[in-house]
């Protein structure tokens, strides 16, 4: 395999699309040693098959404001892998959202699914559309005009969509109700991250959060430490930052700083459960800062306009907001100030020149589609608890969320030793790849 080739080729198909040939330019990278040894999967172009979507739907989504004015947005969704299960992956309401930032997500969640070990292909979808300032009923027409769209394209053996940035369990519910309409049948697969009391799964909302902390602590004991007493940073503050904060200050770490795209907020106490609650309040209020968190706990802590956690010193960081959040320069400031480990919560958190620096730092560092599992691997526990139409209890589905983590710790570590070295990247994409490439050798070329 000839990486160069390979990305020219794509460039040239593909002008532009940054996020999208950068998640490529990866996987890529890490695996192109083991692809040469199996000449099968150069006989069947796996490469060149997986690194392209399946289909790529975009519609356009007009709905009417509270003005009483008609707005349009675009909608899509990319459909990349059904290789080893039906399409599973978030749908993003975001003013960012375009086809190189969801082609570049559903390539991500074709290997993130793959190391569940759950029968799910990857996809991801969205739009355009920014919720911020945006009031319920808003988001409601939006949300059913998206859906009138999408729906031709969904089912729970075809498409399985959930929640992602912007689109949280009020938005599935918004865009359930308008499917149920359309569909004329009462199947609650066909989305996950679901209400509690129709049909969605206990622990969903932190599952993301939670699951990095279960993978961040097996990276941890890999090593010999205890994460207890460690001083953790997280960016964002939504469900996923909510999730990891809670879950780490349970492990008995402190949670000592979180930032927004206003600033960063430093609490050298760590953070109480009540902070970590008001979380989940900012969210909702759709102001999209976390200035408010520190006016809410003046006494605690320290509001610092204009820049990033990772300013603040501490022992692990953990990116849970957007891709590409940190860069080069702030890998540089956290390695200077002694941060022991990285792990990225959200997708593609870190810039390459940011992963090359902690690597060439020997720093423990792992990637989204390992540590962030944990989101889509409880949508699918969730998919299983509506096709068995039973639900399980909060601590089943913790115990299955934390045998997941910990299987694709170990997979990790099968891909990814080198010498005096885990590298996670590695061993990541290498897990996910092996598994979609070889379903896709099983089946021939359709």
């Amino acid at each position: 395999m000839d990486v160069q080739k390979i990305m020219a080729s794509l460039e040239a198909k593909h002008p532009g699309e940054k996020e999208y040939l950068q998640a490529v330019h990866e996987v890529l990278e890490s695996v192109h040693d083991v692809y040469n040894q199996h000449p099968e999967f150069a006989k069947a172009k796996i490469i060149e098959r997986i690194v392209e979507p399946d289909r790529i739907h975009t519609f356009r989504v007009d709905w009417v404001d509270d003005k009483g004015e008609v707005q349009s947005n675009l909608g899509y969704r990319v459909q990349f892998n059904a290789a080893i299960g039906p399409y599973k992956g978030g749908i993003r309401f975001h003013k960012a959202v375009n086809p190189s930032m969801l082609k570049f997500l559903g390539f991500e969640q074709t290997f993130k699914n793959a190391l569940t070990t759950l029968p799910m292909g990857g996809a991801k979808g969205g739009s355009d559309f920014d919720p911020t300032g945006k009031s319920d009923a808003e988001i409601m027409r939006f949300c059913q005009a998206f859906m009138l769209e999408l729906w031709k394209y969904i089912g729970p053996d075809t498409d399985v969509p959930a929640g992602d940035v912007g689109v949280g369990g009020r938005e599935i519910g918004y865009m359930y109700g308008m499917y149920k309409k359309l569909a004329h049948e009462y199947n609650t697969g066909v989305l996950t991250g679901k209400g509690i009391n129709w049909g969605g799964s206990l622990i969903r909302p932190e599952a993301t959060g939670y699951g990095a902390l279960y993978f961040v602590d097996h990276m941890l004991k890999k090593l010999g430490r205890d994460i207890k007493g460690q001083r953790v940073v997280v960016s964002g503050f939504g469900n996923v930052a909510w999730g990891a904060s809670e879950k780490a200050t349970q492990l008995g770490a402190k949670v000592i700083g979180l930032s927004g795209p206003d600033g960063c907020v430093e609490v050298p106490g760590g953070m109480t459960q009540e902070m970590i609650d008001y979380l989940l309040e900012l969210r909702a209020s759709n102001r999209n800062i976390v200035a408010p968190f520190a006016e809410k706990f003046a006494k605690e802590s320290k509001f610092t306009a204009g820049k990033k956690a990772w300013v603040i010193p501490c022992d692990i960081a953990l990116p849970c907001a957007f891709q590409n959040e940190l860069d080069g320069d702030d890998a540089k400031t956290l390695i200077a100030n002694g941060v022991k480990l990285v792990a990225e919560v959200s997708n593609m958190g870190c810039t390459p020149e940011a992963i090359k620096a902690f690597q060439d730092a020997k720093l423990p560092f792992a990637p989204g589609k390992a540590v962030n599992a944990g989101g889509v691997a409880t949508s699918g526990l969730e998919m299983t608890q509506n096709a068995a139409h039973l639900s399980w209890t909060s601590e089943e589905v913790d115990a299955k969320l934390h045998q997941i983590m910990e299987s694709i710790h170990n997979a990790c570590l099968k891909y990814g030793q080198e010498e005096g070295y885990i590298n996670y990247v590695k061993g990541a994409n290498i897990a996910g790849f092996m598994k979609v490439a070889h379903a896709m050798l099983d089946q021939g070329v359709i």
